[in-house]
């Protein structure tokens, strides 16, 4: 894990890269990447690649980057694990390949070498990466499937730029940052800035999936290796098999164990990390760490997570410490929180916490279990989406009636219930839509009371909200796979693995989600189409041996935070005035 930076001034006409420019960008990361730093730029300045790096792999000053092919002709900057990369490694040794390191940067480098793009589709893992080829005289830039590690580009003037943080590309100082108002109101509606956006018309992040190839010529091509509604879309059928879904559990967490420094695991008191808790221990002969959150306000209280998960630590003889927080710890840390903050967020306090307990502990490497619920079905969403549209979606052609009612309705039912309900015939009619109204933090209609209005009415038309969550949700027949795509694609991409990067990056922590992950999403796909799709209590009953009874018979509850308590904030909504009045400043 780490951060990187990428400049290329591939019109004639733009200026060669500035090192002081590279350099500010890189080091914008530092905390990234705390074990190294290093730049290189081309002859003749047309091409700039920079490097922060925190060692997981490989530490000999062997894995440093930027790192070069041993005849010029390559130079990578990468961040990430590549967890297959000693099979591809083989591979590509029976292929004629030449290492000179054990690291799985350099195995990235001889498969572009060997397999061109082909590559990419073949690295299990979570990545981001600038490549570039001398020989070809252009820079490939890409980014993994579910798009768990950032990459924002920037392109003016004829120059390309690249970096694993808006800030980073920010501090470089050569970017416009003319607001998006698409990203300002993206914040409002869902309490993160949504892809394609960021808060500047100049900085987009590239789609989870995919690649960008640029060259000196001028030309451009853009692809997808990887499309999370093709997969759905796409997916078989098979019967229930609980051996199946055991091994291919075992075999995502075993790949994301892969590392030369001890791997530690976030443990609440909920199915998705217990049963990583589970399948770690049979994975792993040697101790392993686990950290659990807890809130001063809640303990002795059922929302206290501490004690099961204590409970759970030494079921399967973890080593375990238990962090708990105050409402002082919060008060002495909201400064650095939201500095560390790459885009405003509602959320990522807790990871930000846990994440700083954990590296406290002396570990660089975390799992979480973020994605069990997008995959297994976890959340409400999975049964009140269906049963809605299933109870409106013939009411659609009155949707402008709904939008009569809603205007009627609005001014005065947030006194009596939640403002959503007005919107209820007029956002209840189909997948796309009944998401929004389930995890809209400020309603289309409430924008522009919460920022100005104008930018509000073209940032909601830039946004097209509802047809992307239309496109999302369509092509796929079966409604849980509708509402996975929508979970998956949004709610996890946007909100979920970006707080994990920043949180965990600003305190040097890596963190791996072993449950989002594409050869188990392949492997699950076809049970959920099946005639009894697996959920959670399916996943948890792959922990062997078994998990306690007291947390297999528990409800889920989620998992709290108390921020407004922290902040004297009513709601979410008043801490999110708060964090987006940070990023104005």
């Amino acid at each position: 894990m780490c951060g990187l930076a990428a400049i290329f001034a591939y019109q004639p006409e733009a200026a060669p890269v500035q090192g002081d420019e590279l350099t500010r960008i890189r080091d914008a990361m530092r905390l990234r990447g705390p074990d190294g730093a290093a730049s290189w730029v081309s002859p003749g300045g047309r091409v700039g690649l920079a490097h922060r790096r925190l060692a997981i792999i490989d530490l000999s000053p062997a894995g440093a980057q930027p790192m070069a092919s041993a005849d010029g002709r390559l130079a990578l900057v990468f961040n990430g694990e590549i967890y297959n990369y000693r099979a591809l490694r083989a591979e590509l040794e029976s292929l004629g390949a030449v290492f000179r390191s054990h690291t799985d940067t350099e195995v990235i480098l001889e498969g572009w070498r060997h397999w061109g793009k082909a590559v990419l589709p073949r690295l299990r893992g979570m990545f981001a990466l600038a490549l570039w080829d001398h020989e070809a005289r252009g820079m490939l830039l890409a980014r993994d499937s579910f798009g768990i590690k950032p990459l924002y580009v920037s392109d003016q003037g004829g120059c390309l730029r690249a970096a694993s943080q808006v800030k980073a590309l920010l501090a470089g100082g050569a970017i416009e940052t003319a607001p998006d108002p698409a990203g300002h109101a993206g914040f409002f509606l869902w309490g993160h800035v949504p892809e394609p956006h960021t808060l500047y018309r100049s900085i987009r992040p590239l789609p989870a999936g995919s690649w960008l190839w640029q060259d000196e010529a001028g030309r451009r091509d853009e692809g997808r290796f990887f499309d999370l509604g093709q997969e759905l879309a796409a997916a078989g059928e098979r019967n229930f098999d609980i051996d199946m879904l055991h091994a291919a559990l075992a075999g995502s967490v075993k790949a994301h164990l892969e590392a030369d420094v001890p791997v530690g695991l976030f443990l609440s008191g909920g199915l998705d990390s217990t049963t990583l808790a589970a399948l770690v221990r049979e994975a792993s002969e040697g101790p392993v760490n686990s950290i659990t959150l807890g809130f001063a306000e809640f303990e002795g209280k059922p929302q206290d997570e501490v004690p099961l998960a204590e409970r759970v630590a030494a079921h399967y003889r973890l080593d375990h410490t238990t962090s708990r927080v105050t409402a002082a710890d919060f008060a002495q840390a909201r400064g650095q929180l939201l500095a560390d903050m790459d885009q405003p967020s509602v959320d990522g306090v807790n990871t930000w916490f846990v994440a700083r307990a954990a590296a406290r502990s002396g570990l660089k490497v975390a799992l979480s279990g973020l994605g069990g619920d997008e995959l297994f079905g976890g959340y409400d969403s999975f049964s009140q989406i269906p049963r809605l549209v299933g109870a409106l979606g013939p009411l659609r052609p009155l949707r402008g009636l709904g939008k009569v009612l809603r205007m009627g309705l609005s001014p005065w039912i947030g006194c009596f219930a939640s403002p959503k309900t007005a919107g209820l015939l007029e956002w209840g009619t189909s997948f796309g839509d009944a998401y929004l109204l389930r995890r809209a933090l400020f309603m289309p209609w409430e924008l522009p009371g919460v920022m100005d209005p104008d930018m509000a009415r073209d940032g909601w038309k830039a946004l097209a909200a509802p047809a992307r969550l239309e496109a999302a949700a369509g092509g796929i027949s079966s409604p849980r796979l509708r509402v996975s795509a929508l979970e998956t694609g949004f709610y996890m991409r946007n909100q979920l693995l970006r707080d994990s990067d920043w949180a965990g990056m600003a305190h040097s922590l890596e963190i791996r989600v072993p449950l989002v992950d594409v050869d188990l999403l392949r492997a699950v796909l076809p049970l959920a189409r099946g005639a009894r799709p697996p959920g959670k209590q399916d996943m948890a009953a792959c922990a062997r041996p078994a998990l306690p009874p007291e947390l297999l018979n528990r409800p889920k509850t989620g998992f709290f935070v108390p921020v407004a308590q922290w902040l004297g904030a009513s709601s979410l909504r008043g801490w999110a005035r708060q964090v987006h009045g940070a990023f104005q400043a």
